[in-house]
């Protein structure tokens, strides 16, 4: 008779340890795929908040333009999948997400660009102004007293430099021009043909009809200082001491008027320069330089003085008592 023997407890307890062993290796199983997910969640997040910090250094202002509203994740039911199979609404929004950096990105890389060739532009334009202004002109006049029928101790006999500062140097940087004032100057056209020097020398004559006065200094300036022997730089150099004078700016005026008659007495503006440089030296009260300048003026240029500069040659002349 066979006895029936119960089974010993470590019996009942094997089969539930492999249980739960299965059970965890189910578990497992099954939160792999989530893990991954959410460390690409986590490196995608990350790489999303260096590209807004990077937004924020090239638009400080926070320009909506240039800004997309944050991506979110879609909320629509999706039939459920088995386990280990990626969520396909995640990958979506994984997808929109890159699609949104590379947009951003895409926005950076072309605003960068427009800063560099802004800043290159701007860079161009200040060195030309201070080569302009470490040239400046200063006018050599003769001491209190000279007196003579001639301007050889004008000047010491050598024409000042070639080149004066730009109005910029003295007085916009005091008071920055008016929205509307900077609107009636882009409204003058310069002209275009297949001369540019004399491009360049009629649009300072506009700005100067239109008494935009330190806007043609400026313009003048450029001129005259890249086009030293075209035949327009007598005119040029004349304009510019115009230009000066009318500004209230007699001593700035008197330099270039005696560069330019001294540089080529037959020139076209020559004789202009010098009575120019009269007028100069009366609105600066300097009777006996003014009366050697138009004693010259009268001496070298009688044609002149009695014919199409007689008017300002005659009214000059009513400003001061010469000997």
């Amino acid at each position: 008779m066979l006895l029936k023997r119960n089974p010993s407890p470590a019996m009942h307890r094997a089969p539930v340890r492999l249980a739960a062993g299965l059970l965890g290796v189910a578990l497992v199983t099954t939160s792999f795929p989530a893990v991954a997910q959410d460390n690409a969640d986590a490196r995608l997040r990350k790489v999303e908040a260096e590209v807004r910090a990077l937004q924020r250094r090239v638009f400080p202002g926070g320009d909506s333009r240039f800004f997309e509203p944050e991506i979110t994740a879609p909320t629509p039911a999706v039939p459920a999948q088995n386990a280990g199979t990626p969520n396909a609404g995640a990958l979506t929004d994984v997808l929109a997400r890159l699609d949104a950096l590379e947009r951003q990105m895409q926005n950076l890389t072309a605003q960068t660009e427009l800063n560099q060739n802004a800043v290159a532009t701007l860079s161009e334009r200040i060195e030309a102004l201070e080569a302009a202004n470490r040239a400046a002109p200063t006018a050599e006049l003769p001491p209190q007293g000279a007196v003579g029928s001639n301007l050889s101790s004008m000047g010491g006999g050598s024409p000042p430099a070639s080149a004066a500062a730009p109005p910029t140097a003295t007085t916009a940087a005091a008071t920055a021009p008016s929205a509307q004032r900077l609107a009636a100057v882009q409204a003058i056209t310069k002209p275009a043909t297949n001369d540019a020097p004399d491009d360049e020398y009629v649009y300072g004559f506009r700005l100067y009809e239109a008494k935009f006065f330190p806007e043609a200094q400026q313009q003048l300036t450029m001129f005259v200082n890249a086009n030293p022997r075209h035949w327009r730089a007598t005119y040029g150099r004349n304009l510019l001491a115009r230009a000066y004078l009318a500004d209230n700016k007699p001593r700035d005026a008197a330099a270039w008027f005696l560069q330019n008659y001294q540089a080529d007495k037959n020139a076209a503006r020559a004789g202009d320069s010098l009575l120019g440089l009269a007028q100069a030296m009366i609105a600066l009260r300097d009777t006996e330089r003014a009366c050697i300048a138009l004693a010259e003026f009268a001496d070298t240029y009688p044609a002149l003085a009695t014919g199409r500069l007689q008017g300002d040659y005659a009214a000059a002349r009513r400003q001061v008592r010469c000997n």
